[in-house]
């Protein structure tokens, strides 16, 4: 089962705007239109229509090759990078949750594109270790939003120089300029851990970072120069010493 995200309903835009992004903008048509469609109607937490087409546009002005995926969920977000990706690109998909897996790996073969995509199942901060340095064109990271701040000095190493990351989710419902005593106990950890994130990505030197109000935010960073973020890890250590 799917955990129900309650910033799902907590728009960072009014929701006349929201809704108008959503239903005014080119849909997308067969097998993968059905899964986004499906997804909606039964409130599982796939990427919204907005970040859908600036995806296909996106898609269409960097022509990545080789992708990378944090958090895989039913497949959705592969498949739909999968149809406006270079025809020769391939996607590697993480994640670890059983039943994700499962719908994935059925939306993939349902999709044809199980040649273009490799599934790794586990923790992803075992994976990103595993990966080779300056790989990839293109990462989406779309997991558990604590864990930002911790797997990103290994995106940065795996991306190429002038690659982009994508992050998703990145505004918490409009919460993120809250104070800590405002936010709920349940989910303060991942609003310190956020705000910490973007403390370091939305000024950095090495970084051209930009922030959409898409969804739930879209962060968007490219990075211009080598720099090790190392020391990101070091401190996620020592918070847990």
């Amino acid at each position: 089962m799917h955990k129900r995200n309650e910033m799902m309903d907590r728009p960072v835009v009014s929701e006349e705007v929201r809704d108008f992004l959503r239903t005014a903008q080119k849909q997308l048509k067969g097998t993968l239109g059905e899964i986004e469609k499906e997804a909606n109607e039964k409130r599982v937490p796939v990427i919204p229509h907005e970040t859908v087409t600036f995806f296909v546009w996106l898609f269409g002005q960097i022509k990545p090759k080789e992708v990378l995926e944090i958090g895989t969920a039913i497949g959705f977000s592969a498949g739909l990078m999968a149809e406006y990706m270079d025809e020769e690109g391939k996607i590697t998909t993480i994640d670890r949750n059983p039943t994700m897996i499962e719908k994935a790996k059925a939306n993939f073969k349902t999709l044809e594109i199980e040649d273009k995509v490799t599934l790794l199942e586990g923790q992803a901060n075992e994976w990103l270790e595993k990966l080779d340095d300056s790989k990839y064109d293109f990462i989406f990271m779309d997991s558990a939003k604590a864990k930002y701040y911790d797997f990103f000095p290994e995106c940065m190493r795996v991306l190429k120089q002038n690659g982009v990351l994508a992050v998703d989710d990145v505004l918490q419902g409009g919460t993120i300029l809250e104070e800590d005593s405002e936010i709920p106990r349940r989910r303060r950890k991942i609003h310190k851990k956020l705000n910490a994130f973007l403390e370091i990505v939305m000024d950095h030197p090495a970084l051209d970072t930009t922030l959409l109000p898409l969804g739930d935010g879209l962060l968007l960073i490219t990075k211009k120069e080598d720099f090790d973020f190392s020391f990101m890890k070091t401190q996620v250590t020592e918070d847990k010493s």
